[in-house]
């Protein structure tokens, strides 16, 4: 692929897995002020977005057998958790920007656990097995991630167990 195909195709990624999330961020927000069928424009549109994301990921020839997709997965949560949210985290405590510092907080501290069990089953899909079935559990507040037992209360920003989404 040329460059320049390749820079308009890895932007194009970009921009519609952001436009995805945003549309449902969206929607959730249309829902809570009483407008269903807004909120249900935004998710179908949010869709869309992500099938033109997914188009682009193709193209660009990243999706890869499990294995190399669970690598891929892991090299970027390692990233993420030691290098780019401990360095925007210092700009954050720097500028006394208070709600960023929690957002980034949050983020980093969930990002440490999805590294592991990244690891955990690539393991597993590198000895021909599939990863554990014990069920997943997300604190929608901090994003917290636990395979398994759920705790009572969120270790990293205190939520309660009821609030967890089971997957």
């Amino acid at each position: 692929m040329r460059k320049m195909t390749e820079a308009n195709l890895i932007n194009a990624f970009a921009g519609e897995s952001q436009a995805h999330m945003r549309y449902y961020i969206f929607a959730d927000e249309a829902e809570k002020q009483g407008k269903p069928n807004v909120a249900r424009l935004f998710r179908a549109i949010a869709y869309a977005e992500e099938v033109h994301a997914t188009n682009h990921f193709k193209a660009l020839g990243l999706l890869k057998d499990t294995s190399a997709n669970l690598q891929a997965a892991i090299d970027g949560e390692n990233f993420e958790v030691n290098e780019m949210y401990p360095a925007y985290y210092e700009v954050a405590r720097l500028q006394n920007e208070t709600t960023a510092q929690r957002s980034i907080h949050y983020a980093l501290e969930a990002e440490k656990m999805h590294a592991r069990f990244y690891s955990e089953a690539k393991q597993q899909v590198d000895q021909g097995q599939d990863a554990s079935s014990e069920p997943i559990y997300v604190c929608p507040v901090c994003g917290y991630t636990v395979i398994g037992n759920l705790p009572d209360k969120c270790p990293i920003c205190g939520a309660p167990a009821s609030r967890f989404k089971k997957f």
